[in-house]
């Protein structure tokens, strides 16, 4: 006989086991066996079955959706132009800045942020306006170089291509490419271009005009002026570079020939201004006329710690881009069509180059506050728009920190040794190549050392122990350094500052903008060259219709005929040579071999 389950053994703790141990306890307590239920699924069983199948069914659904969305946003990540996010695509006539701060790396950000809040006494968290606008980073490489330059890097911005060093709105090939501004300027919209370099320079021209070689600023100045195969495409214009718009047969004249391209510009309706009165005339914007070509220096316009010295010959960056910004706006107000502009703070790059930290802590406080004039344009202005920050590269491999010793280094860099400069140290070159050519010229040594220990050191510079050894070698320099780099560098160790070149390198630069809304494309990290697709889409320009058309213009010249027994596309300006590189990167050749451009074509500075 089995043993019976003890009354108080333990129980199974099912639903199904609970019920059946249950109808038992009735049978013992009453004496009466409740009949057994029979085993049947009813509906409540069914519905629980429906229930479980729908939420495995569910699950599966939402699964591939997220699936789907993660593979459809990646796409949107790679092609910029699918991907506006909230609010959609902009319609309707709106404006576009684009501000380019050349040469302006990551570390330019921290170590001007740095010596803002040291030098003003300012608390931690009160940074650039920049700081408060940044939504993503950008990739800088060209076609042959993972180290660009400022013409491919702008090539990229105003083509959208890719592009060899030194190429001005080139292809590879050599043939041109529409750029984004001629694009607005075919489209209807009014254009414009501010910097404070010359106005020929690389990033200004890739958006105006077209050559083989940055080099060629005579031929850039002459499709500027209306030259073009395209005529006048720019409405505005305002920076240095006088010295190529004038005859050589005139002072400070910089052009190979006797072209007079101010005479040029007029005929093709420009406004002419050559200074800092005729800025002052134009009343902030309200008195301005379109179009306009305003050249106030005659190459680039000083440092802003130099300019603010000589604010009644130079106006300053911030003081262009809102008389520039006024007049576009006023010229838009009753028109279908908006603007699109070019800023650029232009010298934060020849600091860069000259390893100069007080003149590039001082051009990143000047770009900072026209990017902050460019937002209070924005909320005031009715017409929506946009602004977009970005560089071409980085100039100098910047780091805030540097070991001075071979011992074991000190976690320091000093903002303080740089806010007692007065000047850049190329105006202290400037002044030390004048007075040993000029008053100094005969002076006693002794003499011309006390000049450079007290007058360029101490009350430019900030520099009050200069050992005997470092003014030496200003007076008696290495014929193979610069002065203006001997300065910079007994700024930069004082002040614990680092470089790694006086030229550019690869690391990528950050990417600003008024609104992450409106320029949700540029978010996260990107190509330089998705800068470009953004602001052609952003205005809905047809620039590959633009690039047909200069493509057709092979043998086009200023006269208007075509020159077919020219070489195709001669307007662009000599082809490079064979050896050059315009796609492909280059491998080592040995330590310290130094190459030509026409064995490289690495390019050149800025």
């Amino acid at each position: 006989m089995a043993l019976e389950e003890p009354l108080l053994a333990p129980r199974p703790s099912s639903e199904r086991s609970s019920i059946r141990y249950a109808e038992e306890e009735d049978a013992l307590l009453t004496g009466e066996r409740t009949p057994r239920r029979e085993s049947r699924r009813g509906w409540g069983f069914w519905r629980e079955v429906g229930a479980f199948a729908w939420a495995i069914i569910a699950t599966i659904i939402v699964i591939v959706l997220a699936v789907v969305y993660q593979h459809e946003s990646a796409k949107g990540h790679h092609d910029s132009r699918n991907n506006w996010g909230p609010g959609g695509k902009p319609t309707g006539k709106r404006n576009l800045i684009f501000m380019v701060s050349d040469g302006m790396g990551p570390t330019s950000l921290s170590m001007t942020r740095s010596f803002r809040q040291h030098t003003e006494g300012l608390p931690i968290d009160d940074t650039l306006i920049l700081d408060q606008h940044h939504i993503g980073t950008s990739r800088t490489r060209s076609s042959n170089s993972l180290v660009t330059d400022s013409a491919a890097g702008a090539t990229a911005f105003s083509c959208g291509f890719k592009s060899y060093n030194e190429a001005i709105s080139v292809l590879p090939d050599h043939s041109p490419c529409g750029t984004v501004l001629e694009a607005a300027s075919l489209a209807g919209y009014k254009t414009g271009l501010v910097v404070t370099t010359r106005l020929t320079d690389a990033t200004p021209a890739c958006f105006v005009a077209h050559a083989n070689l940055r080099r060629y600023e005579d031929s850039i100045a002459e499709q500027e002026a209306g030259e073009h195969p395209l005529g006048r495409v720019v409405d505005l214009m305002m920076g240095g570079g006088r010295c190529h718009f004038l005859p050589n047969t005139t002072d400070g004249s910089c052009r190979g020939d006797d072209r007079d391209l101010v005479e040029v510009a007029s005929k093709n309706g420009f406004n002419y201004l050559q200074d800092r009165a005729g800025f002052d005339s134009l009343k902030g914007g309200s008195e301005a006329k379109l179009p306009l070509l305003g050249l106030f220096a005659g190459g680039d316009i000083p440092y802003e710690v130099d300019r603010r010295s000589q604010n009644d010959k130079y106006p300053s960056l911030e003081e262009m881009t809102r008389t520039a910004l006024t007049t576009l706006s006023e010229a838009t107000r009753d028109s279908e069509q908006g603007f699109f502009i070019m800023i650029e703070g232009s010298r934060i790059d020849h600091a860069g180059h000259g390893n100069d930290p007080v003149a590039q802590v001082h051009e990143v406080i000047a770009y900072d506050r026209a990017f902050a004039a460019v937002l209070e344009f924005l909320e005031k202005d009715s017409t929506p728009g946009v602004v977009v920050s970005t560089s071409d590269h980085e100039t100098g491999g910047l780091s805030a920190a540097r070991q001075l010793h071979k011992s074991y280094p000190e976690y320091l860099w000093l903002p303080g040794e740089l806010g007692k400069a007065k000047h850049s140290s190329e105006y202290a070159y400037a002044k030390l190549k004048e007075y040993i050519s000029g008053a100094g010229k005969d002076d006693h040594e002794s003499k011309q050392r006390a000049y450079i220990r007290k007058t360029l050191l101490e009350e430019d510079l900030g520099i009050t122990d200069a050992t005997d050894d470092e003014v030496e070698i200003l007076l008696h320099p290495d014929p193979q350094v610069s002065s203006d780099h001997v300065f910079a560098d007994m700024l930069s160790r004082r002040a614990q500052i680092g470089w790694s070149t006086h030229g550019h390198s690869a690391v990528d630069v950050n990417i600003y903008a008024s609104s992450s809304q409106d320029a949700w494309p540029l978010m996260g990290n990107h190509e330089n060259i998705e800068i470009g697709h953004f602001l052609a889409d952003y205005l809905d320009l047809d620039v590959a219709a633009v690039t047909k058309r200069l493509q057709s213009s092979s043998y086009w010249t200023a006269s208007g005929e075509e020159a077919v027994d020219q070489e195709k596309y001669s307007w662009l300006g000599d082809p490079l040579g064979s050896k050059v590189r315009t796609e492909g990167l280059d491998t080592y050749h040995g330590d310290f071999r130094k190459r030509s451009i026409d064995e490289c074509g690495c390019g050149g500075l800025h």
